[in-house]
């Protein structure tokens, strides 16, 4: 097929869907209320189905009664089982794709069902509407005629009695549908490699001569990528490798602390930057508009969503579960899913905090075990991105990573937080520093600045400089480069500080 005829239909195939879009933003209650009957409906005679009634289920109430909350643990023996060929679990349709997750609920890890319906109807269905909210929004945009430089994790698939696991991005990639191909840089064969810093090498030699209009993946891995790009090719900036490149899709980490070197990279000023917020249980939001922090919460994808008010070190509470139409601006939630791929009522660790209702919009304010609360200060990630990107323009400074953790009171002593930062460009005065974000996190966080008054509590911050290329030295030493591996920002626990603190001597 002609490139022009092909980019036509894909325009017209593009808009057509933003019309669906916009029926599940007028009726978000009801096209919820179907879809979980719809899951019920189809899963009913699986051994999850049978086991708690789902053919007797009548109402979201109903649901909430009958069906117990569910986290990996409590699913992990029914996961093992499938892996090993038994079906007709936890959903109907087979099963022989598991997305392996490190998981950073803990070090173990996840192996999460991916089903036909989850790659057809959520991640494949989120990747043409990304590109449709983002056309609907950018009427002159070429990116069609050129590809989108993809980034995914190191993707080698492995067979477990006629299973399959891997990176999601590795099963995405190898379902896509041929013509999907002529449309990205790396290829397949390379995008498949498993060892990451072959990879990297192999992806900059490869895409350098193309066409890129667009990119996707984390910011995190995809700054080491475009850094290479830079020392390959002597340019300043990326948009002198790539002059036509006009957006980049990204996720799986805040794009905050990254947002000034992102900026640099692509010194255009109609460069936009797009956010998804993907998993690999599932795609649940797309950002729907230009310069905008917040992400449209996706209804359609097989996704039924039930929410949690999010309380530091304490359980669910089955009572406290609400359903979409119940939630409220500005509360931080613990987000539950149900799925097309048979996660039943299940936590994923993530919260986000709903910025509109009408449409249902949100931000992703972190993770329900990251955050510090060794004190009663409930210190969140949200809190702590906030104050870095402000402290950051003060002081003209630019992080690449960081971690916190607690530093516990002893006979005599009062606590603290203690940072470890990997700058791309240091702050000129690293005290001043220190100071302006303790304040900074005072101002995000009134526990933190209750505990900090008159340091009756807490101490002002400790900060330690990282040396480069610290933060990805600890991914190699963990096997953890690339895809959505990261380090956790913020623990009560000091295990992870211990050990960057002891490989920063």
């Amino acid at each position: 097929m002609p490139i022009p005829l092909f980019n036509s239909i894909a325009s017209w195939i593009l808009k057509k869907r933003i019309h669906q879009i916009e029926l599940f933003i007028k009726y978000p209650h009801e096209v919820q209320e179907e879809l979980l009957h719809q899951l019920l409906s189809k899963a009913n005679l699986t051994e999850i189905g049978m086991r708690y009634g789902f053919d007797s289920i009548k109402n979201y109430t109903d649901f909430k009664n009958q069906v117990p909350l569910s986290n990996y643990e409590t699913f992990e023996s029914q996961i093992e089982r499938c892996r090993k060929g038994t079906q007709n679990i936890f959903w109907p349709t087979p099963i022989k794709w598991f997305a392996k997750s490190s998981g950073t609920t803990n070090s173990k890890s996840k192996f999460i069902p991916v089903s036909t319906e989850a790659l057809e109807d959520c991640h494949y269905k989120a990747g043409k509407d990304m590109l449709s909210l983002y056309f609907n929004n950018n009427e002159d945009s070429q990116l069609l005629n050129g590809k989108c430089l993809r980034l995914g994790g190191s993707s080698e698939l492995y067979n477990n009695n006629n299973s399959y696991f891997g990176d999601l991005s590795a099963i995405i990639i190898q379902n896509l549908p041929f013509w999907a191909e002529l449309s990205s840089t790396p290829s397949n064969k390379t995008s498949l490699m498993a060892e990451w810093e072959t990879k990297m090498k192999a992806i900059v030699k490869e895409s350098i001569p193309e066409k890129v209009t667009s990119l996707a993946g984390v910011p995190s891995w995809m700054m080491v990528l475009l850094q290479n790009v830079i020392e390959e090719t002597g340019q300043k900036n990326i948009s002198a490798v790539w002059p036509d490149a006009e957006v980049y899709f990204h996720g799986g980490v805040s794009f905050k602390p990254y947002r000034k070197s992102y900026e640099k990279l692509f010194p255009k000023s109609n460069f936009q930057f797009y956010e998804i917020y993907n998993a690999s249980e599932g795609f649940f939001g797309i950002q729907d508009r230009n310069k905008s922090d917040e992400l449209l919460l996706m209804l359609d994808y097989g996704i039924f969503y039930e929410f949690i008010p999010f309380q530091p070190d304490s359980n669910a509470d089955e009572n406290k579960v609400i359903p979409l139409s119940q939630v409220e601006l500005g509360v931080n939630y613990a987000l539950v899913i149900t799925t097309n791929a048979g996660l039943w009522r299940y936590q994923i660790g993530d919260t986000v905090r709903f910025t509109c209702l009408s449409p249902y919009r949100i931000q992703v304010t972190g993770r329900t075990k990251h955050h510090i609360n060794a004190f009663g200060e409930e210190l969140i990630i949200d809190n702590t991105e906030k104050a870095l990107a402000r402290v950051s323009a003060v002081t003209q400074c630019v992080i690449s990573n960081y971690t916190a953790a607690p530093i516990f009171m002893k006979e005599g002593t009062k606590g603290a937080h203690e940072w470890i930062i990997e700058f791309d460009k240091a702050p000129e005065n690293l005290e001043d520093f220190s100071k302006l974000l303790d304040q900074a996190i005072q101002n995000e966080n009134s526990d933190y600045e209750a505990k900090r008054y008159k340091n009756m509590t807490l101490q002002n911050l400790q900060l330690h400089t990282a040396r480069k290329g610290l933060f990805y030295d600890w991914h190699r030493k963990n096997k953890k480069l690339g895809g959505q591996n990261k380090v956790p920002r913020l623990s009560s626990s000091r295990k992870l500080l211990e050990e960057l603190l002891e490989m920063n001597r």
